[in-house]
């Protein structure tokens, strides 16, 4: 509107005294109960089993749909201490993202090698659509006893809190392995619970007792 206004193409700036406001929004995460639950799921139904999987896979690593669809056999480095990791650009922004893989993505990982071995461009993991995704994810997490709507965007937020945050991991390191070129960024995904907060305080009160 401006530029139309520098230009003469209207006669005034309609919102000269119009000031936008920010409204933050609290991230939606799964618990560590919630975690627990998901985890112990078991699923006869192959695409639920494979939406699962992939769900769970982007709890422990952070990765987004895009990043997780195509990651391949490239993305997989093993450093001298024989400690595997994801080491790729992210697509939405293509700034570098290095994760240590956790026991539970490894596993996953093992459990799809017949799949990798038979991809033509060496993915990981079988993923399907994000609406598909989305559309199974309602199914799993209801049979695995959560009551609430949850979107696979969630796994992300649930890395960032319930995986990494809450269990004292410094947001530094956090921001790195999601890609963040920018620390603010990775503050509006963190929110601390309530159990981390809770740890935090208890540490202060064993340093002040009186008597």
């Amino acid at each position: 509107m401006r530029i139309a206004h520098a230009y003469g193409w209207i006669k005034k700036d309609p919102f000269f005294h119009w000031k936008a406001s920010w409204k933050p929004t609290e991230k939606e995460v799964l618990t560590d109960h919630e975690l627990n639950l998901l985890m112990e799921g078991k699923f006869q139904n192959k695409k639920l089993d494979r939406t699962w999987d992939v769900f769970l896979f982007c709890c422990f690593t952070g990765l987004s749909y895009v990043d997780v669809k195509k990651l391949s056999n490239d993305d997989i480095v093993m450093d001298i201490h024989g400690q595997k990791w994801i080491r790729t650009r992210r697509t939405k922004t293509n700034t570098k993202t290095c994760v240590p893989l956790l026991p539970i993505p490894v596993q996953i990982m093992e459990k799809y090698q017949h799949f990798n071995e038979e991809s033509k461009d060496g993915r990981i993991l079988p993923v399907m659509s994000n609406q598909k995704l989305n559309e199974y994810l309602k199914d799993v997490t209801e049979l695995c006893g959560i009551n609430r709507k949850v979107t696979f965007h969630l796994s992300r937020h649930t890395f960032v809190t319930t995986v990494t945050l809450a269990n004292g991991v410094p947001i530094e390191s956090v921001s790195k392995m999601l890609g963040h070129s920018n620390l603010k960024t990775t503050h509006i995904y963190a929110k601390v619970v309530d159990t981390k907060l809770r740890e935090d305080m208890l540490t202060v009160k064993s340093r002040y007792r009186m008597g």
